[in-house]
């Protein structure tokens, strides 16, 4: 008999407790056994990975970008397929991905069994699927409540995002990149392994999950209406024709501050500067349509 699925399901995410018995109905259909179990703490959830892996197969979690990336150290160290029930907020590496968010529906692509590699990023040990920020994307994480998230869904991202506009201030940094010392006036960075991240916004028009490498921006703006002037361009990625995006791409880099500043990896506060980012090349395998 084949090892069943590990099914884990954030409970605080917004639609995880109807979730939960829709997914598990659909991967039983398909054949799929499923061993179901509960991890409110994000904190907690890699451990339990681990301990039940030689128990299952694949592990699938729904949950929004913050609970994958709570999942990623635990299914590296495993070596686990990932198969992911879009639930969060966001759900930048499902739309990365083209995973559907109907619930059922991604059950399906992970009953289908069609597996894909792709990188991780990692910022001081600290594994990442879409981006890791600087600046303004840590301001953003501070002014997002999981109440404001639950009440407004993809909107709270606007709201928290109006909130953190009021403390815009630009710093300076250093930005290393093989031998090579970038030095910016920023408000801004973002360093990419994914495509989106943010509710959608997209890291670079050329980024993939699976290229090999990181993407990096800058936005080396003053005022807040320059950074709305910006706007388009970094909901789509081209940011070539804007003077006030500085744009690399690499497989390291390392941002230097004069005092530590706080490191968002996929919505949530996890290191500080200095801080130093490589690609994993490989690093995961994912069901995907």
């Amino acid at each position: 008999m084949a090892h069943p699925a590990l099914l884990i399901v954030n409970p605080h995410s917004r639609r995880g407790v109807d979730a939960a018995g829709v997914v598990a109905d659909a991967l039983e259909r398909a054949g799929v056994p499923v061993l179901r179990r509960d991890c409110a703490e994000a904190g907690k959830l890699s451990g339990l990975i681990r301990e039940l892996a030689g128990q299952v197969d694949r592990v699938v979690i729904g949950g929004g970008d913050g609970t994958l990336n709570a999942a990623a150290s635990g299914l590296v160290g495993t070596g686990l397929p990932l198969g992911i029930i879009p639930l969060g907020t966001a759900n930048d590496l499902a739309r990365t991905l083209g995973i559907p968010s109907d619930p059922e529906q991604a059950a399906q692509v992970i009953a289908a069994g069609r597996l894909h590699r792709v990188d991780l990023g990692e910022v001081n040990g600290h594994p990442f699927f879409n981006v890791a920020s600087i600046g303004f994307g840590v301001d953003l994480t501070r002014a997002l409540t999981r109440d404001s998230k639950r009440r407004w869904g993809a909107f709270g991202y606007l709201v928290a995002a109006l909130r953190a506009i009021e403390r815009l201030k630009p710093f300076s940094v250093e930005i290393v990149e093989n031998d090579t010392v970038h030095r910016s006036r920023t408000v801004h960075i973002a360093v990419g392994n994914g495509r989106h991240y943010g509710g959608g916004m997209t890291i670079s028009e050329h980024a993939r999950i699976d290229d090999g490498r990181l993407d990096l921006y800058s936005l080396e703006v003053e005022s807040f209406w320059r950074l709305l002037l910006l706007a388009p361009a970094l909901r789509t990625g081209r940011h070539h024709a804007w003077a006030e995006i500085r744009t690399l791409s690499g497989h390291e880099f390392e941002l230097r501050t004069r005092r530590p500043r706080s490191v968002n990896t996929d919505g949530e506060i996890t290191t500080r500067t200095p801080a130093r980012f490589r690609v994993l090349r490989g690093a995961l395998d994912l069901y995907v349509p």
